[in-house]
């Protein structure tokens, strides 16, 4: 029983790794594809060059 116990101890270890390595690569990426507040403020001007050309 002591050696099934062990196994299953080392089996939740390498679940719980596996999940935070999983944890982070969605962070990473998310990290990647945000886009600076920066950015998404530069399109405002862009709208009001266009309402004055109509």
């Amino acid at each position: 029983m002591g050696d099934e116990k062990s196994e299953q101890s080392l089996g939740e270890r390498v679940q719980a790794a596996e999940h935070e390595a999983a944890r982070q690569r969605i962070l990473d990426l998310a990290e990647a594809e945000r886009i600076p507040v920066e950015e998404t403020t530069r399109v405002v001007p862009d709208r009001r060059r266009r309402r004055g050309r109509e």
